[in-house]
């Protein structure tokens, strides 16, 4: 399999300028652990994740180093620690030399470049532009849901993967963080719903595509406020079965 067949398409990116406060409130809103940073040419300039707003003073986690570690390290670590803890824009505190690949990157490459570089995901570029977005999610979703003998992916499961995708990102009620698998024209949802009424559209959405024998639901329900989340029932029948 390749980063295609399994990637986020629906990256949600954020500029350079945009404030600390908004790009945690934007995480937390739409349940991701990480944002690419796009300029305004829509280019990729850097990475910002959840592991960038650990050490932060408003919290009173900023880094601690003795006196003989800073004189080591000099004045210049020093400058960074205190940027990254005090900065106030995405462009501070990001991480700006981002690990890509390309849509037809194999998944073996994609779990090599992830340890190797000790990252969590991986953006999917065309050219210089972001066109999806690769994360440990995504390969466990490939995993849970293809763990078993079954044929590769075809041309027809491309188009049939396209075909949802298109079809739901068109309306208000379309999961977050749409992930859809396709083998052999058996299809698996997953992403993040705050409206159960979006899980059977989105089942209804997927059975309507042409091509499509099957429809797994791996959507996740979470609720905005208490951040209280559910499994969807099919998942949750499969985990008492076991």
């Amino acid at each position: 399999m390749r980063a295609h067949q399994i990637m986020t398409r629906s990256v949600i990116s954020v500029a350079p300028h945009t404030s600390i406060v908004e790009a945690a409130n934007i995480m937390l809103k739409r349940h991701v652990s990480g944002l690419t940073v796009v300029d305004d040419a829509g280019k990729l300039v850097g990475v910002v994740s959840e592991g960038d707003f650990v050490r932060r003073s408003e919290i009173g986690t900023g880094r601690k180093r003795g006196r003989w570690l800073r004189f080591i390290l000099g004045p210049g670590a020093s400058a960074s620690d205190f940027v990254h803890e005090h900065g106030r824009k995405v462009s501070e505190v990001m991480t700006a030399s981002v690990v890509t690949i390309t849509e037809d990157t194999a998944l073996a490459e994609i779990v090599d470049l992830m340890e190797r570089n000790n990252v969590k995901r991986l953006p999917v570029v065309r050219g210089d532009k972001v066109v999806g977005i690769v994360s440990r999610a995504n390969l466990l979703q490939a995993v849970a849901g293809l763990a078993r003998e079954v044929p590769d992916p075809t041309a027809d499961d491309d188009h049939i993967r396209g075909r949802i995708i298109d079809t739901m990102e068109k309306n208000d009620w379309c999961p977050f963080g749409l992930n859809v698998i396709v083998r052999d024209g058996i299809v698996h949802l997953s992403g993040v719903i705050t409206e159960e009424r979006a899980r059977q559209a989105a089942v209804v959405a997927a059975e309507n595509v042409e091509g499509v024998k099957k429809v797994h639901d791996h959507l996740c329900w979470v609720d905005t406020v208490s951040g209280v989340y559910l499994n969807s029932p099919e998942d949750d029948d499969l985990a008492k079965a076991s």
